[in-house]
């Protein structure tokens, strides 16, 4: 194994009962990288994590650690420390003590640390997090945000390897939620260690990551960097969930050359079968609006929506709905011509996740509120 490498999970199963919840995964995960899983509630994600911190025993495969098998390693004999999506912080502490806490369990050198070495580390962790101050107020009487920052300071206080994050902007409002991964990010990149992060919000897990690793039904479906999760999604499932899409039904009528919608158009995939049935994704961005007498397809607008920077519209076309974003106003009714350029069609091969989703867009929003913890656990 490379040595850069920190994590590597080989062939991790999990059933709960009959139910497959990991199915043969395989992951590296590397040094000083900040990397989250994402998925819909019940996909796995959260039990990898647990998996990974020692918290759940995996039923096959191997956990290893800088190329060192941990599966027997109880959790606090891992390197890893956990902040969880309601923090669990004592509140029978106070800030100092709560951030204290692990310290004063912590040995170096087979001896425990002095009270002066624990106040310099506890006044540490609090600049960091931005609550300089803070030490002796009680953490019942915190807003969200700081609590989330004291158990931050909490978890790497003991100066972990890694830290992993299970839903842990989850509970907060949305300013609080994008102010808090900026600030996740920063002391990331500062302290340079290996964050494992696990959102079911793709604009979260796009905005923070070095790595995404896509999951649904106990599967990798793909891994990538934010932008090339994006920009290339390996199959619907992935094209559908990051971000929205419209997943159309299409044919392969020789390299380069694909016809959906009733016309055909130049592309930049190749390798297909001569009329093969592919899945088609197109980004509502990438979209060219033109002149009606202008356009390879036309199109009826349905419905508009102001968005804030742009418009949203649903437009008929052979009875299919796109969904297409854009800075011009369009009124309802109007009918419209439709261009798209070769890099803004993804050809994929025909997969399960075709249409389960509905006619356009993703379905991320619908998982807004659904928590994994009770779906895995169950």
């Amino acid at each position: 194994m490379e040595d850069n490498f920190i994590i590597e999970l080989k062939n991790i199963s999990k059933k709960f009962g009959d139910e497959v919840v990991l199915d043969d995964i395989n992951l590296r995960i590397k040094d000083g990288e900040f990397i989250t899983f994402l998925g819909p509630s019940g996909c796995g994600k959260t039990t990898t994590l647990r998996i990974i911190a020692g918290f759940l025993e995996a039923d096959g495969g191997q956990v290893l650690f800088d190329g060192k098998d941990i599966n027997s390693l109880p959790p606090h004999k891992r390197q890893v420390n956990t902040i969880f999506q309601r923090y669990q912080l004592f509140q029978h502490l106070n800030v100092y003590e709560n951030i204290a806490f692990g310290l004063r369990n912590k040995k170096v050198n087979g001896k425990k640390l002095k009270e002066k070495e624990i106040s310099k580390k506890v006044k540490e962790m609090l600049a960091l997090v931005n609550l300089k101050g803070f030490e002796r107020r009680d953490v019942t009487l915190l807003s969200g945000g700081q609590q989330q920052r004291v158990a931050i300071a909490r978890a790497l206080a003991v100066d972990p390897k890694i830290l992993l994050l299970d839903e842990p902007l989850a509970a907060l409002d949305l300013k609080l939620r994008k102010d808090m991964q900026v600030e996740l990010k920063n002391i990331q990149k500062r302290l340079g260690i290996t964050f494992i992060f696990v959102t079911h919000d793709q604009q979260e897990a796009l905005s923070m990551s070095d790595t995404v690793v896509v999951m649904n039904e106990g599967k990798i479906q793909q891994i990538g960097k934010p932008i090339d999760i994006y920009n290339e999604p390996k199959n619907a499932f992935v094209a559908d969930f990051i971000g929205e899409s419209n997943i159309l039904d299409g044919v392969m009528l020789d390299d380069y050359k694909a016809k959906f919608s009733g016309a055909v158009f130049q592309c930049l995939d190749k390798g297909f079968a001569v009329n093969e049935k592919v899945d088609i994704v197109i980004r509502p961005e990438d979209v060219d609006i033109v002149p009606i007498q202008e356009g390879s397809i036309k199109g009826t607008i349905t419905s508009n929506t102001f968005k804030g920077i742009h418009f949203e519209m649903i437009v008929d076309i052979q009875n299919f709905k796109w969904m297409i974003q854009t800075t011009d106003y369009y009124p309802v009714g109007s009918e419209i011509g439709i261009e798209i350029e070769p890099d803004a069609i993804h050809v994929m091969k025909k997969s399960e996740y075709s249409g389960l989703y509905g006619d356009y867009s993703s379905f991320s929003d619908e998982l807004e509120h659904l928590s994994d913890v009770e779906a895995e656990e169950e």
